[in-house]
């Protein structure tokens, strides 16, 4: 089964994503290799992490073991203490929950608050509200 990988620039940031070899398959790793992510990031000349298709929210979809608290898309940040991706940023107001790894607004979004509340809202930064 293969296994994804993203390449980072050097923030830390996704910038490029291939489909490869499954992590666990090192039987046709080259000489000198410790590992697929190693590989491609020297091919490419990028650091290169292999990142889950199944993860986000911190949760794996099929109840397995979550990896790297989401699955990276371009654009994410690679967190290398955490070993964890991340969205960017939406606002400056906005918290890093460190729980599901994103990204959660000083105020509820009103529609968690209730259930029945359908009504479409967007985030005003300035008044650091949802408006309707």
């Amino acid at each position: 089964m293969p296994s994804e990988y993203v390449f980072l620039d050097e923030n830390n940031i996704v910038v490029d994503g291939i489909s490869g070899i499954d992590f666990d398959d090192t039987s046709n790793l080259a000489d000198g290799f410790s590992s697929w992510e190693e590989f491609y990031g020297n091919h490419k000349g990028l650091t290169c992490k292999r990142t889950d298709v199944n993860t986000y929210n911190n949760e794996h979809n099929n109840g397995g073991t979550p990896f790297r608290g989401n699955y990276a898309l371009i654009g994410y940040i690679y967190d290398e203490s955490n070993d964890v991706f991340y969205p960017e940023k939406p606002f400056d107001s906005w918290i890093l929950d460190t729980d599901d790894w994103n990204w959660k607004p000083p105020t509820p979004h009103p529609n968690t608050l209730d259930n029945t509340d359908t009504h479409p809202y967007t985030w005003d930064e300035d008044t650091k509200t949802w408006v309707e």
